[in-house]
């Protein structure tokens, strides 16, 4: 018998919801082998009863385990640990600008094909754009904000900080997020394991330039950020690929790709893999966390969209799981608030921090300390917080909206599936039509598709590119899609002519 009255504590005075601290106390009894495969679980009401609390709480528990993979109810017989999770081996963790548009320069200097992006044209305002899935800037709390930098700035202990200032970041901000992603992440980092970065692009570039050295290899998904991609290229990195399904990487892929090459990093989006939107599955994260400790490897974890959820609560990074050293966990404010604040954060072992705020120095000597200081004020004050909540229920609107909109007008033309979070959606054309068509006939209809050749670099021909909903109002909803269905209208009517 397991004495859950004794192992589980609750605190009911804390931030996170107690069915959350219920969930991550059962996965770390699952995690440790407490509770191991195939076993049973109390039912809701007797479990309820044992620890004192109220039975829809231990129910929203369980469904949050089921969701994530931790756990599977077998009908007639109950509730029972996931007979396939593989044990996790842990261990301590030690911790070039011209006048004329024309001008060419006098002298020879490298050119890399690989950074070549073909972005969009300017267009009047009123032409709609697809885009990756970003937030609406009108949101943004942008008063106060500036309440906080205004009083900031106004204060006079602010000087010091107007000088050059450490590479890692402003001590006081490294602090608050180290707090602030301890509680909601599950991490259990220090400030000596945090890199304030202009992004989490930044983040992966620092990466990438330490982790690879000569054509060293590292795995990405067949579908993938194309951003990453390009900056693991510029490293001079071998890109292998492996399949991603609807419960994310393919880890036994991967796993079959690490006996045959010497892998240096995997790269993932595990919340949102982006751009298909699928969650790695609970049984996969635990697989990629023991074959990155068997054959030493980095996971560079790109969690670009963790606080964008809809229909549970947010699955905890793969960095929160890591007692090995082996994850590299990059994230950022920017997607939350807005892009234009550059603020983000690389967290891995301490050796690993120290040596990219070494290169730092050299790439970006330092950030903005007062806009730093102003989103640790932000953090600290419970803003962050308030706003996320306010935008979810916007945006969650927003996906239904978009997606109803999407199955009433053009169901016969695409598919999709309805994302539990993040921003976007993956839309599936209909194989008797082509990007390229769509892309241009849009733009007669002032609708701007750029670069969906970026979705399939691997050339699988999924005929699939993401479509951003967040930005989208109800009105501007209505006229994305009706655009979209003209456009639609017109490859028809000119598919029937030519027949």
């Amino acid at each position: 018998m397991i004495p859950y009255k004794t192992i589980i504590k609750i605190d009911r005075a804390g931030k996170q919801p107690v069915y959350i601290q219920l969930t991550n106390q059962f996965i770390d009894l699952i995690k440790k082998r407490t509770l191991p495969p195939r076993t049973k679980l109390p039912g809701s009401r007797t479990l309820a009863d044992l620890i004192g609390l109220h039975r829809k709480t231990v129910i929203a528990c369980y469904e949050e385990l089921t969701l994530q993979g931790w756990i599977e109810s077998i009908p007639k017989k109950g509730t029972f640990v996931h007979k396939d999770i593989p044990i996790l081996q842990q261990q301590d963790w030690i911790k070039e600008t011209t006048s004329k548009k024309d001008d060419k320069a006098g002298f020879t200097f490298k050119q890399t094909p690989i950074l070549d992006r073909k972005f969009p044209q300017d267009y009047a305002d009123d032409y709609m754009y697809v885009n990756d899935g970003v937030s609406d800037e009108r949101l943004m709390p942008i008063k106060e904000l500036s309440i906080i930098y205004r009083k900031i700035a106004n204060k006079k202990r602010t000087l010091k900080y107007m000088n050059y200032g450490t590479t890692y970041g402003n001590p006081e901000l490294r602090e608050t997020l180290v707090c602030y992603l301890n509680e909601t992440r599950g991490l259990n980092i220090t400030k000596d394991n945090i890199l304030i970065t202009r992004g989490s692009q930044m983040g992966m570039f620092l990466a990438s330039q330490l982790l690879v050295e000569n054509q060293d290899y590292i795995i990405v998904g067949e579908t993938n950020y194309s951003s990453s991609d390009t900056t693991f290229e510029y490293a001079n990195a071998k890109l292998l690929r492996v399949k991603v399904d609807d419960h994310g990487l393919n880890t036994h892929d991967i796993e079959k790709l690490c006996k045959k090459y010497n892998v240096k990093a995997v790269y993932t989006t595990p919340h949102h893999h982006h751009p298909t939107t699928v969650t790695l599955c609970a049984k996969r994260r635990i697989h990629l966390l023991n074959l990155a400790k068997t054959y030493r490897f980095a996971i560079l974890e790109d969690d670009y969209d963790y606080d964008f959820h809809y229909n549970h609560a947010p699955i905890l990074p793969l960095a929160s799981h890591d007692t090995c050293g082996n994850v590299i966990y990059v994230g950022s404010i920017c997607k939350t608030v807005a892009p234009v604040f550059r603020v983000g954060y690389l967290i891995a072992p301490k050796t690993f921090v120290d040596e990219c705020a070494r290169l730092r120095r050299f790439v970006d000597r330092q950030g903005d300390a007062i806009l730093e200081l102003t989103f640790s004020n932000f953090i600290k004050e419970g803003s962050l917080d308030r706003h996320i909540k306010k935008v979810i229920k916007i945006y969650k609107a927003r996906r239904d909206l978009f997606c109803k909109l999407l199955k009433e007008e053009l169901s016969d033309y695409l598919s999709f599936e309805i994302p539990k979070g993040g921003m976007a959606l993956w839309v599936t054309l209909n194989k008797k039509y082509s990007w390229d068509m769509v892309t241009e006939i849009a733009k007669h209809h002032k609708l701007i598709i750029p670069e969906w050749q970026r979705y399939d670099i691997a050339n699988t021909k999924h005929n699939a590119i993401r479509i951003g909903f967040s930005c989208y109002n109800d009105t501007e909803a209505r006229e994305f899609v009706k655009r979209f269905k003209k456009t639609m209208v017109v490859i028809d009517g000119e598919e029937s002519f030519s027949k």
